[in-house]
């Protein structure tokens, strides 16, 4: 029970420090997002080295990064949360954040889809009633506002990929998200060069800016450990249902906080992806009580 209870905890905090994480983007709103991204990619591959260091399992990323096939998994997987992380920093300093929080709503009903078309999972009739309230949610955004909302589905779906990349790797959480940041470093430090050999970057320019700048490899990090830490000691059920607190806090902030705007349109499409995430939610109880059910049945019979 201090297990579950400690798991629960961490989980609380992982998602608390992902939902407020809009509040520091918005502090480096005049810095360009790819430039933040390079910096985010750069100080996190920087901090998860440390961990890995400490932790003593430095030599795991030779064996990550031993096949073509896992450094072809691993490559798409950085593409993906570099995309999803772009995405994010994005709607945040362009006052899109609403968006941002509608993609991770989204991305529990996207996950479910993408397991359909990659795993040929079956979908219940809960689970196709959240489905069609999410498209019918998505269908109203884009009539009224003449545009498909673009950012969400995007967020949602990067992410959803980048969940279906781990799915195939094998390697620990820390190891493969280190190998992929370390993947995307190049980039980051070619983009970075061509910002200070052209224009000039943000990086330097004032003690604050830096120090905020170098802030991005811990609030990448921790949280991650926070989540790892949580699913070794809560089922997934748990851990998908306290994953709704992100997206609510940064919905939050948007409206609340940074006054973005939000009209009777938006609260039916955001009351029927609350549904969908109702029945999603009461579809994934029942699946995880059925399966401990027959666990449990079968520990008997096995014990007869």
């Amino acid at each position: 029970m201090q297990s579950a209870r400690a798991g629960v905890l961490a989980m609380v905090a992982c998602c608390t420090i992902w939902g407020l994480s809009p509040l520091y983007y918005k502090l480096l709103s005049h810095v360009p997002p790819l430039e933040v991204l390079s910096h985010r990619t750069l100080w996190s591959a920087a901090f998860f080295t440390l961990v890995l260091l400490f932790q003593g399992k430095i030599t795991r990323l030779r064996a990550a990064l031993g096949s073509v096939q896992s450094i072809a998994i691993l490559g798409f997987a950085a593409l993906a949360i570099s995309s999803n992380w772009f995405l994010f920093i994005f709607s945040v300093t362009n006052n899109h954040a609403t968006e941002a929080s509608l993609g991770y709503y989204i991305y529990p009903l996207v996950a479910v889809l993408l397991g359909v078309v990659a795993f040929g999972e079956r979908l219940g009739q809960l689970q196709k009633l959240a489905v069609g309230l999410a498209t019918l949610a998505v269908l109203i955004l884009s009539v009224a506002a003449g545009v498909t909302p673009w950012i969400s589905l995007l967020i949602a779906l990067s992410f959803g990929l980048y969940s279906l990349a781990k799915k195939r790797l094998t390697v620990g959480p820390i190891v493969s998200v280190t190998a992929e940041v370390l993947l995307l470093s190049p980039l980051a430090l070619g983009w970075l060069w061509h910002m200070h050999a052209g224009v000039g970057g943000a990086f330097g320019t004032d003690i604050g800016t830096s120090a905020l700048l170098m802030l991005s490899g811990p609030l990448t990090g921790v949280p991650l450990i926070l989540f790892s830490f949580a699913t070794q000691r809560v089922t997934m059920s748990t851990i998908g249902l306290v994953q709704y607190l992100n997206p609510t806090l940064q919905f939050l902030l948007a409206v609340l906080l940074f006054g973005e705007p939000f009209g009777l349109v938006d609260a039916v499409a955001f009351g029927l992806i609350w549904t969908a995430l109702g029945l999603y939610s009461t579809a994934a109880l029942r699946q995880e009580n059925a399966r401990r059910k027959a666990a449990r049945t079968a520990s008997a019979d096995a014990s007869l």
